[in-house]
């Protein structure tokens, strides 16, 4: 969803869905993330213009390849990102590589990228399951927000999260998806969704 409303979203749908996303499984339960909500017009507008450079170098000049760009082109996205303004709301989740121990001791986290992408999606399903949109932006490289941030240096920006509501008239990509046999292998026969057995559960 890249047509957003700037309709205000109240701030404790985001704690809650940040809670939600604090709840994810992770290496060892170090819980290697923070999130940092963003709602100030100004610092948004300097999270726009340091996307916008680096996107439109990725677009224009050449740093994203032929073939990255042609696996784009159905969706219609470009080096412009208004919606980083627009939203009432921008969110970043920064992995922890390492964490400070007693005295200071550098600490390792494990499985960083793993448990930071299980606690997107379950961001994710938040957001939606509460009527809201968003989409996954990651503007490469994304050291920028680290510096307008002011976030420590055991932290790196992994998925930035516009969230608001549809803009009215909002268009979507028509996409379809990969049906499940696409994407699942099961060693045993499985009634359709929508059959009887997905119907009743527990009854007689």
């Amino acid at each position: 969803m890249r047509m957003m409303s700037d309709r205000d979203v109240p701030a404790d749908l985001i704690a809650t869905a940040v809670a939600t996303a604090g709840t994810a499984p992770s290496g060892a339960n170090l819980q290697p993330w923070h999130f940092v909500a963003v709602s100030d017009r100004d610092v948004k507008k300097q999270i726009r213009d340091a996307a916008e450079t680096e996107e439109r170098t990725n677009y224009l000049n050449g740093r994203m390849n032929r073939e990255w760009q042609e696996s784009l082109a159905h969706l219609g996205t470009d080096w412009h990102k208004e919606f980083l303004e627009t939203a009432p709301w921008v969110v970043v989740l920064f992995e922890q590589r390492y964490r400070h121990g007693p005295d200071g001791l550098v600490l390792h986290n494990y499985y960083v990228k793993e448990s930071c992408g299980i606690a997107a999606g379950m961001f994710l399903s938040a957001i939606h399951n509460m009527g809201l949109v968003t989409l996954t932006h990651t503007p490469t490289p994304m050291a920028f927000l680290s510096k307008i941030l002011g976030r420590p240096d055991n932290e790196r920006p992994s998925i930035l999260f516009p969230i608001g509501y549809p803009a009215e008239g909002t268009l979507v990509p028509d996409l379809t998806k990969k049906s499940l046999t696409e994407i699942l292998t099961i060693d045993r026969p499985i009634d359709p969704p929508g059959s009887n057995r997905f119907r009743a559960r527990g009854g007689t």
